[in-house]
């Protein structure tokens, strides 16, 4: 029988320090290496075989992980708040990172989180990126409504960003000098760029072939759209990893932590342990759930009863997990029933 040899990585931008042991822990090599494809493969030549490895999750994790994996007997990658063992140590250096990370996995200790597919973390990648484009439009809308009220200038503020209106203001009102003028239209210019950019970020992403079923399946949920549907799919890659409902909605960022010693219990309002990006969209439509389902108006009101417009938006996030976790799981279309049951 071979034995196995565990590999520790502590990554950063430009070296990986490193740690072999045996399963008995006597430490095989150790020492660093710059973070290139070129240099990882001429590291691995010298490794014995069999190996596995474990390297903490950063933003260098991804590529890295990808090189390393078809020659890895397995691969893992440690949950960065997880990891206690190194950020309590007293003494801290990469290369006792990387012994310590190497001492888990030998041991059966890791921390591990999840890492999606290549595929799938490419396409989160380019949603993420259209994230951005909404963040700059924002700013750029907002920087167009200061600019106007620097100089005190009237506008209507449900119209000042559709195209005949915004020309309209331009032209008429005197308020306006040339040089604010020129600056005005500068902002429009690079808010239609980015809007155009955005459509075609998402567009291209519905109509991806590894996505397009289940965002249509996911689209059945009443105030399920399009950004809702592609942000579930790219951001949670697998439904199946988790085990409960309970355990989805904790990942969303939309339930409280919990602090318990002796008879003393301790809640925040919402942990601040979650997928971010999930947390955002699913309460935005949340927020317009109501208008497109009887079951989540309902749910809302009832809620909302109890004194909290807050509380009761977030129920309804709550429940449109369930409506996705059952869609992704049952791999069959949105159908309501008449005795307020959902099935799926």
């Amino acid at each position: 029988m071979q034995t196995m040899y565990y590999i520790g990585l502590d990554v950063h931008k430009r070296t990986i320090s490193y740690c072999v042991k045996d399963a008995s822990g006597r430490v095989y090599a150790e020492g660093s290496l710059p973070a290139t494809r070129f240099d990882l493969d001429r590291w691995m030549k010298t490794l014995p075989q069999p190996w596995t490895a474990a390297m903490e999750a950063t933003v260098f994790t991804g590529w890295i992980y990808d090189h390393l994996q078809p020659h890895a007997a397995a691969l893992k990658v440690a949950h960065p708040l997880m990891l206690r063992a190194i950020a309590a140590a007293k003494k801290k250096n990469d290369r006792i990172d990387a012994s310590k990370i190497c001492d888990c996995l030998r041991c059966d200790f890791l921390p591990e989180c999840y890492m999606a597919s290549t595929a799938i973390r490419e396409r989160r990648r380019t949603l993420r990126y259209r994230n951005l484009l909404v963040r700059q439009m924002v700013q750029m809308k907002n920087k167009i409504s200061g600019l106007l009220m620097e100089a005190g200038v009237s506008y209507n503020k449900q119209r000042l960003h559709r195209a005949g209106y915004f020309r309209e203001l331009l032209a008429t009102n005197s308020g306006i000098d040339e040089g604010l003028c020129s600056l005005l239209r500068l902002c429009r210019e690079t808010v239609v760029r980015l809007q155009k950019t955005e459509s075609a970020v998402v567009l291209s992403l519905e109509r991806d072939s590894l996505l397009m079923d289940r965002v249509e399946r996911l689209m059945t949920i009443p105030a399920v759209g399009p950004i809702t549907a592609l942000t579930w799919a790219l951001e949670v890659g697998d439904a199946q990893r988790f085990s409960s409902i309970k355990k989805a909605i904790s990942y969303c960022g939309l339930c409280g932590a919990e602090k318990s010693s002796a008879n003393t219990v301790q809640r925040t309002p919402l942990s601040q342990q979650r997928n971010k990006h999930l947390q955002t969209t699913l309460i935005e439509a949340a927020k317009m759930a109501p208008r497109y389902s009887p079951n989540l108006a309902m749910l809302y009101d009832k809620e909302k009863q109890k004194g909290n417009a807050n509380r009761a938006t977030l129920a309804v996030a709550r429940k449109l997990v369930a409506y996705l976790m059952a869609i992704d799981r049952g791999q069959r279309n949105f159908q309501a029933v008449e005795t307020n049951c959902i099935a799926a």
